[in-house]
């Protein structure tokens, strides 16, 4: 059964987000500030908690980090979005930035891409290796927590994972 978060194919779990695969993210101006070695870990490839997605997070500017989907698992055709277009690229995780009473912990937003929903979320890395993500309505005491891991595998042409 689907939960609340997104996911790259239909018939997949979770979508992970990601911006292009061109190397590591550049470190913000911001990147240097007391307690901000959590932000840093945070950076970069995750493999999403179904393993049907890849999103990279980097910074986008104004203190804020997003992310986009960059690797999915399916066969035939690219998945799509809501609006059509392909989900490979796609923006999902936008807006986030410190929590100003959780150290390490970043306030954003996740999109669905098959229903066009934005939902409120957070993320974190308690340790290295791991991401969560937290995607709820309201309050986070309503939402579902993912753990996404580091992905250090290959991705293929039009966003395919092997």
């Amino acid at each position: 059964m689907r939960g609340w978060l997104p996911h790259p194919v239909a018939a997949a779990g979770i979508v992970a987000v990601v911006a292009a695969l061109s190397g590591p993210p550049a470190m913000p101006a911001w990147a240097d500030e007391p307690g901000n070695t959590v932000t840093l870990s945070a950076l970069g490839l995750w493999e999403t908690q179904e393993h049907d997605g890849v999103f990279e997070v980097k910074s986008c500017g104004d203190g804020q980090i997003c992310g986009r989907l960059v690797g999915m698992r399916y066969t035939g055709e690219v998945p799509k979005a809501k609006d059509g277009g392909s989900e490979c690229g796609l923006l999902m995780l936008t807006g986030f930035t410190p929590d100003s009473d959780k150290a390490g912990r970043w306030n954003g937003h996740i999109l669905d891409p098959d229903t066009g929903r934005v939902y409120h979320a957070q993320i974190w890395s308690p340790r290295e290796g791991v991401l969560k993500l937290r995607g709820y309505i309201g309050i986070p005491l309503f939402g579902e927590t993912h753990t996404w891991t580091r992905y250090t595998g290959t991705i293929g042409p039009r966003c395919q994972m092997p």
